[in-house]
């Protein structure tokens, strides 16, 4: 099949990487104008085909978690630590092959968390932690930890502004609407897909009640 644009490739269909960690089966990518997802967007990842064949890590390897409804637009990148062998503390930069165990550092998990959105062409760091909901602008460099429900811009990324006001993300972590049973998050969807915090809660108060065990 031809690639287009109006087309994504769904992660759980694809990935085969093990130690790339998807939850759910609603996380995208728009992969219209690249490779697949892991060909093109994880980088420096072991566990993908070729390296699993032909070697065996040194150290522990850093893996990615992705949440649900995660869309992550053409071009993004999440540079992972598995290529981190340029000590900046030592004289040297350059990954002498006798000195490559001591020269990685670790960076850390790197977590992408539900409902959150990556433009086109940002980039993630290694290690960083992506808060439910939030939105990476395109052709950002995000190098550290983004609240739930963040907009983050620029290079390095940095809060341009929260997508609701704090009470409302408070309630929004509270009521977890994405770890919801699919049943429960498809027949609320009309108040998902609003901004009235005070209908979403009466909306899940109510199915809970409804459909008590």
């Amino acid at each position: 099949m031809n690639k287009h644009w109006s087309r994504v490739e769904h992660l759980h269909e694809t990935v085969s990487n093990p130690n790339i960690h998807l939850r759910g089966t609603h996380s995208y990518y728009s992969d219209a104008w690249t490779g697949s997802f892991e060909e093109s967007v994880v980088r420096y990842l072991y566990g993908d085909e070729y390296s699993r064949s032909a070697w065996t890590s040194q150290w522990p390897v850093d893996q990615l978690y992705i949440g649900d409804y995660v869309c992550i637009g053409a071009e993004a990148v999440i540079l992972m630590g598995g290529n981190h062998t340029h000590r900046m503390d030592w004289f040297s930069l350059y990954p002498f092959a006798d000195k490559i165990g001591d020269a990685y550092v670790g960076k850390g998990d790197t977590h992408i968390h539900d409902g959150a959105w990556i433009g086109m062409r940002a980039m993630i760091m290694p290690g960083v932690v992506i808060g439910e909901g939030a939105v990476i602008a395109s052709g950002a460099i995000v190098t550290k930890d983004v609240a739930p429900y963040a907009i983050v811009g620029g290079n390095p990324a940095v809060e341009l502004r929260k997508r609701f006001d704090d009470a409302t993300i408070e309630k929004l972590l509270a009521l977890g609407l994405y770890q919801w049973p699919e049943e429960k998050f498809t027949s609320l969807r009309d108040a998902i897909c609003a901004a009235d915090i005070d209908a979403l809660e009466a909306a899940s108060a109510a199915w809970d009640r409804d459909n008590k065990a």
